[in-house]
């Protein structure tokens, strides 16, 4: 069952319904019921799979409070750790491993006869298991207390809004809303049903309508010209934000109806000056997260950085002999050789180097987070590089253009170009099913062979969708200077004229066909 389909309608109808009819323990227990039938609707069996990490965590979580000795403590937080990534590791990346494995022997020529599993993916289970992960490790450092209800817990776990693809809700922000009284509020009603309805608007309206031009661009792109396939690469750009952040508008705006409060997601990334910053605006839920639970960690050990260094060489070492891709030795050695470098001018550089491994180690995880193939490694592996270039780069860079007297104003315009072009680089390799399709794209753009306007296809579908972007990139402007939920409440005519507009929009220039959100596959 998709938000954006006819049944969800029916469903979310009548569970508003039965939701304000009932207080207190029926009302959870509505909640559980309505999220795992959600949950169900798409594939019962993997049910199971969601109640056994639930349980597990749940009572490891109160164990892990109930015992002071560091041993024990450790050995609980280990069980948590490895059933929950043992699950994530077994539906989602052992046929991957499988078959690098197999590649590996292939190239170092041995033939085999090894099989792959037919494995279904479980619909959310990398945003459900680090949310469920988060819990014990908060435990653990005993920052959080256990919850004692596991009806609770579970609901927690699978609370159906934000269930298979975000955002990542932190159980000390979630769990403690549990317990306030939940009565119907006009407003909260008023402000959900706004953030519904512009979720909708980016996901059918601007979303769906670029994947119809974006799917062609990458599924043949030796058949198109270089313009065509740069309108493809900037049109994925927003395709993939307006599906992903349209999926957490919608949580986030059916909760707030309920009477939970989420963390924002996104905040407007392709304004971004920098990476760091892009970061601190793109899937805020998951990067927060891997600074909080991998990169701090990471850092705050320092006798674990011959381990960081290893894993990078293992990880390039693996790349370059699975995959035959000899060219990734000219960005590896680049990079190791900057990392090498300022390890070698003092203890002082040597941490700034640790902090380099880290980011590295932290956005090569990211990536393989968002799906089982070395394209995703690399893209997690350039944005690292991003981050590393822009700590050792930026003083100078920023040095350079205000002794050139650049005015402010032109100087964040260029940053922003530059970050947005970097970032549309990478998604490149995250939308190309293989790297021969991404260099593919990256060859015919960089041949300018047929840079015009008159070879570039659908170019009523061009329009239609650049005037969509230029719709959202206009609201969302405005959006940073101006409280439009506040209006929507203040002003009866604004609120009205809003919604008529946004659903004009959507029903007039919306793609329907109940297309799934990118990031149910991850």
């Amino acid at each position: 069952m998709f938000f954006n389909s006819l049944n969800f309608l029916v469903f979310i109808s009548i569970f508003f319904v039965l939701y304000f009819s009932v207080q207190k323990l029926p009302r959870l227990l509505l909640c559980l019921i309505a999220s795992y039938f959600f949950y169900g609707c798409w594939d019962w069996r993997f049910l199971t799979l969601i109640a056994i990490s639930t349980c597990i965590d749940f009572y490891v979580g109160k164990q892990i409070s109930y015992t002071e000795d560091k041993i024990i403590r450790k050995r609980l937080l280990l069980v948590s750790i490895v059933a929950n990534l043992g699950f994530l590791a077994f539906f989602k990346y052992f046929n991957f491993f499988i078959d690098s494995f197999k590649d590996m022997l292939v190239a170092g020529g041995i033939d085999t006869n090894m099989d792959t599993l037919s494995i279904i993916l479980p619909m959310g289970i990398s945003f459900y298991t680090f949310q469920s992960m988060s819990y014990t490790i908060d435990i653990y450092r005993k920052q959080l207390k256990p919850e004692e209800n596991l009806l609770v817990f579970a609901t927690y776990i699978s609370f159906f809004p934000q269930l298979v693809a975000g955002p990542i809700v932190r159980a000390c922000d979630f769990l403690p809303q549990f317990t306030m009284d939940k009565k119907f509020n006009w407003d909260r009603i008023i402000r959900g049903s706004g953030q519904v309805l512009w979720g909708f608007f980016k996901k059918v309206a601007i979303a769906d309508s670029l994947a119809l031009y974006v799917d062609l661009c990458f599924g043949a792109p030796s058949t198109y010209g270089s313009l065509h396939l740069v309108i493809g690469v900037v049109f994925y750009a927003f395709q993939i934000y307006c599906d992903f952040s349209g999926y957490s508008d919608i949580a986030i705006g059916l909760a707030k109806m309920m009477g939970f409060d989420f963390p924002r997601n996104f905040r407007t990334p392709y304004f971004s000056k920098n990476f760091s910053e892009f970061w601190e605006r793109w899937h805020i839920s998951l990067s927060s997260w891997l600074r909080d639970y991998l990169y701090i960690p990471l850092g705050g050990n320092r006798s674990s950085s011959f381990g960081s260094y290893f894993f990078i060489i293992l990880f390039f070492s693996i790349t370059l002999f699975i995959t035959q891709l000899w060219w990734l030795l000219v960005p590896a050695t680049i990079v190791a050789s900057i990392l090498f470098w300022f390890k070698s001018r003092g203890q002082k550089q040597e941490a700034k180097t640790y902090t380099y491994l880290n980011l590295m180690v932290t956005m090569l995880l990211g990536g393989l987070w968002h799906g089982a193939a070395w394209t995703f490694l690399f893209w997690g592996f350039l944005h690292g590089t991003y981050l590393i270039i822009q700590r050792i780069f930026s003083k100078p860079y920023n040095s350079f253009l205000s002794a050139l007297r650049v005015p402010l104003i032109i100087q964040n315009l260029m940053a922003i170009g530059i970050v947005f072009f970097a970032t549309c680089f990478a998604w490149i390799f995250f939308r190309a099913s293989s790297f021969d399709d991404a260099f593919t794209v990256i060859k015919s753009i960089g041949s300018l062979a047929d840079f015009s306007w008159s070879a570039v296809l659908h170019k009523l579908v061009v329009i239609k969708c650049t005037f969509l972007i230029l719709i959202l990139a206009t609201v969302e402007t405005f959006a940073q200077k101006y409280d439009f939920e506040k209006w929507l409440i203040q002003y009866p005519v604004f609120r009205v004229a809003s919604f008529a507009m946004i659903l004009w929009i959507i029903a007039f220039f919306g793609t329907f066909g109940s297309n799934a959100f990118i990031y149910f596959q991850f």
